[in-house]
């Protein structure tokens, strides 16, 4: 397991230490983070979740591409997608404000993850990505594109997908994908984490709950569309690119 978790008065820290890997995220990782929610629920003392990848070069860069090698069609796909979006609706079910520390890429599951706290507060090096239509050819699931829309709206986020592309720390702020842009980050959230745990925690739960159903009354299933990529030639070529470090060869099917 190669996340750190401290508690510091009241705020609990989750830290993605993998940096070797620019802190991809194996499915052990994915389970811990889910566990640290369950820890932040479970401590009354606990006012504020911190979440921040380690190494200064990534927050997390996704799914460790190898867990991919040996998927055998849809079926693999909706298994994945399904377990990844409980830890993600979880992160975003917990009762206090969640606030993730992005310095370095955040990219297609690290983007989906920054997408499920509360606040993002970044640096300028920070960069923003969901490379899929490049790198894989797999999707995401039905809340992971609405948290995006939610963020940024129909039209950013479009872009941002079809041109497989990354955005900086203060674009990410222009757009609205990130809350607040900090050169010394540490300092930053130091201040926002005194802001945060001084509010009263009802209204700050309350909140929380109304906008993610404002969110989530109109969300549409996704089981043909995950079973369209993650069962296709192109999503096995994609890995299999990937993973030798060459390009994919799409073939649309």
């Amino acid at each position: 397991m190669t996340i750190d978790v401290t508690v510091d008065g009241p705020v609990a820290t989750a830290t993605v230490n993998r940096p070797e890997a620019r802190n991809a995220m194996t499915m052990a990782m994915y389970d811990a983070l889910a566990a640290f929610c369950d820890r932040v629920d479970g401590d009354s003392g606990v006012r504020v979740a911190v979440v921040r990848g380690a190494g200064g070069k990534a927050f997390v860069s996704g799914t460790d591409i190898a867990h991919f090698r040996d998927f055998d069609g849809a079926a693999d796909g909706l298994a994945y997608e399904k377990r990844i979006e409980s830890v993600l609706a979880r992160l975003e079910r917990v009762a206090v404000p969640t606030v993730a520390v992005v310095d370095g890429y955040a990219t297609g599951g690290g983007l989906s993850i920054a997408a499920a706290c509360d606040l993002r507060l970044v640096t300028p090096s920070a960069r923003f990505g969901l490379p899929i239509a490049r790198t894989l050819g797999n999707c995401v699931s039905m809340p992971t594109y609405a948290r995006l829309v939610h963020l940024i709206g129909a039209a950013r986020a479009t872009h941002l997908i079809y041109t497989a592309g990354f955005v900086d720390g203060a674009e990410a702020v222009r757009i609205g994908l990130a809350s607040e842009l900090a050169d010394d980050v540490d300092a930053r959230l130091a201040e926002l984490c005194a802001v945060l745990t001084a509010n009263a925690p009802l209204t700050m739960r309350a909140s929380k709950i109304a906008l993610r159903r404002l969110r989530d009354q109109t969300l549409p299933p996704d089981e043909d569309l995950v079973s369209m990529c993650y069962g296709s030639e192109d999503f096995r070529e994609g890995v299999t690119a990937f993973l030798a470090k060459r390009p994919p060869q799409w073939q649309g099917r």
